[in-house]
């Protein structure tokens, strides 16, 4: 499930972000970005640019310096080490066509030592329907739920950042049979975040409905958690048939309406748009 916009993740600074009421420019968001004695003015500007999908000249540039700019990961540092990379990486992602430069730069990014960075690229990538990226998600996931998906000691985190992945694959659309072969043995991990991910990259690729199921189990799940990421990745997969289960899942509103957007979206044109509009607006 592709987290929902925020300025921040959790355990990152919040230094130099604005009070309420004192929103900014888009030329002050671009000289926080440019200046580099301050990451937290860094970080926050970064976060506005990809925000506000700013089309100015010298975003994308100054994205892909931030992103250059990621430091060795080190195992004492805290999460904040590369926050500013970080997202640069996540701008990058909102801001097609032109952030298409900057695809070099976050394939670059998938090879480093920093989990949290190599999340943030994978999903910048799969927003960009980056093609390239293809090879090296497959080779980052090859090794299965055994490997990649292996809990990594003395950590929450597996080997790879496996949901980022996954839905990347799924969001840049490439259904070969080497792509399906990878994706679909993450479907018997143990976490049911990741088999939500795999079960809806291959619903997107095959457009099978025995993926679709998988979702359909998750969203009567006990854990609000994960009944919320199904909802997410059955939006974003645009399967229709889901209708009636989404109205049906306990869990937000909120999120039930941005799943429904997601089938909306997904299938412009498709029979039952009527239904969906009527769905959502019952739930306003």
């Amino acid at each position: 499930m592709a987290a929902l916009e925020a300025p921040l993740r959790a355990g990152e600074p919040i230094a130099g972000e604005p009070t309420a009421g004192t929103p900014i420019s888009e030329a002050e968001a671009i000289e926080r970005l440019r200046q580099t004695q301050d990451s937290s003015q860094q970080y926050y500007g970064a976060w506005w640019l990809g925000r506000m999908r700013s089309q100015h000249p010298e975003t994308v540039p100054l994205l892909q310096l931030a992103l250059r700019q990621r430091k060795p990961r080190d195992p004492g540092a805290g999460v904040e080490e590369n926050a500013v990379a970080r997202n640069a990486a996540r701008a990058l992602g909102k801001l097609a066509p032109a952030a298409h430069a900057a695809i070099p730069d976050l394939l670059d990014t998938l090879d480093d030592d920093d989990d949290g960075l190599r999340e943030a690229a994978a999903r910048a990538l799969g927003e960009l329907k980056a093609e390239a990226a293809v090879p090296p998600l497959c080779r980052r996931l090859a090794s299965g739920p055994a490997g990649a998906g292996a809990l990594r000691p003395g950590t929450p985190r597996l080997q790879e950042p496996c949901e980022a992945m996954l839905e990347a694959l799924g969001d840049i659309g490439v259904a070969s049979t080497e792509v399906l072969a990878v994706v679909e043995p993450f479907v018997g991990h143990e976490r049911p975040l990741i088999r939500s991910a795999a079960a809806r990259t291959l619903l997107q690729l095959s457009g099978e409905a025995r993926w679709a199921e998988v979702l359909l189990e998750l969203l009567d799940h006990p854990q609000l958690q994960v009944r919320r990421a199904a909802l997410m990745d059955l939006g974003g997969a645009g399967w229709r048939p889901a209708l009636g289960a989404i109205e049906r899942t306990l869990a937000e509103n909120s999120l039930k309406l941005i799943a429904l957007r997601g089938l909306v979206e997904q299938g412009q044109g498709e029979p039952g748009e009527e239904a969906l509009l009527a769905c959502m607006d019952a739930l306003l």
